[in-house]
């Protein structure tokens, strides 16, 4: 009988555990809804008694008008879908050389040596500065956007990832050398695991520079279609509400990676793990 007492009343603590993180994701998201509608509130009373024109300062109706009005003739779904696709790309190759450079660099004394000034010297560099010399190297259209957002978005991932590996305790690895590890699985049980939160940062972060850096390259650089492309050809013909609209699809995009891409990663990895507080 005890026993099954315990079982009951292990489900109701379960139970409630569940009902208290439910109530506290739903409390989570109802304080970040109203920030939305806070600024959007406030940008609506800007927009009407701010003493702009309405060309130049559209309401949030004018706005959501263009952003169905875009989207009803494929013009916002075309241009979403080639932007992405250079992120996409660039990214990738972001992934792959900054994750194996900071790999290289955590691990191995001489490749720090080596990269690591290197490394210093070209992070802060702003990513429009290649720009000119990306287009007359690599000509024009998705080549030279996707070199160039693989390029300035890599650095960021290169650096983390040297943090990471770098703040792996030594003691952990020769724990697993004492007990026979190899290489192959000290990498794979211990640096990897121990590393992936600053990857995981590394990698957001370079996320979001790409995004950046992608959308104004699309304005500066000749693609056939894009948001950014949008939003300079919007400013061409002073459509204010198209660009805004833009502006508004890029932010949700950049918000949902976050969150369906990053968050479900980490929920899967470093959180379970209880490495990081969920």
């Amino acid at each position: 009988m005890a026993t099954i007492a315990q079982k009951r009343a292990s489900a109701r603590s379960l139970m409630e555990i569940r009902r208290h993180r439910a109530i506290t994701r739903a409390i989570s998201y109802a304080i970040g809804l109203s920030a939305f509608v806070i600024v959007a509130l406030g940008y609506e009373l800007f927009a009407r008694y701010g003493g702009f024109s309405p060309k130049l300062v559209p309401g949030l109706g004018a706005i959501a008008q263009a952003l169905v009005r875009l989207t009803a003739n494929g013009v916002l779904l075309a241009s979403a879908a080639a932007t992405l696709y250079r992120l996409i790309a660039g990214f990738l190759l972001a992934c792959v050389i900054g994750v194996s450079v900071g790999m290289l660099m955590g691990h191995y004394e001489w490749a720090e040596d080596t990269l690591l000034p290197l490394t210093t010297f070209f992070y802060p560099i702003p990513g429009l500065a290649y720009a000119p010399l990306f287009v007359m190297w690599f000509g024009l259209g998705d080549l030279p956007t996707i070199m160039l957002v693989g390029t300035s978005s890599c650095f960021v991932v290169i650096v983390n990832t040297w943090k990471g590996v770098k703040a792996v305790k030594p003691i952990w690895q020769r724990s697993a050398r004492a007990m026979g590890a190899t290489d192959r699985d000290l990498f794979l049980r211990v640096i990897l695991p121990g590393s992936l939160p600053y990857i995981l940062i590394g990698l957001r972060l370079g996320l979001a520079n790409a995004w950046r850096i992608l959308i104004a390259v699309e304005m500066v650089t000749s693609v056939q279609r894009g948001l950014g492309w949008m939003i300079f050809g919007a400013q061409t013909f002073l459509n204010t509400d198209v660009m805004l609209a833009t502006i508004v699809v890029i932010g949700a995009i950049g918000l949902l990676l976050e969150k369906q891409v990053f968050q479900r990663v980490e929920n899967y990895t470093v959180a379970r793990w209880g490495m990081i507080a969920t």
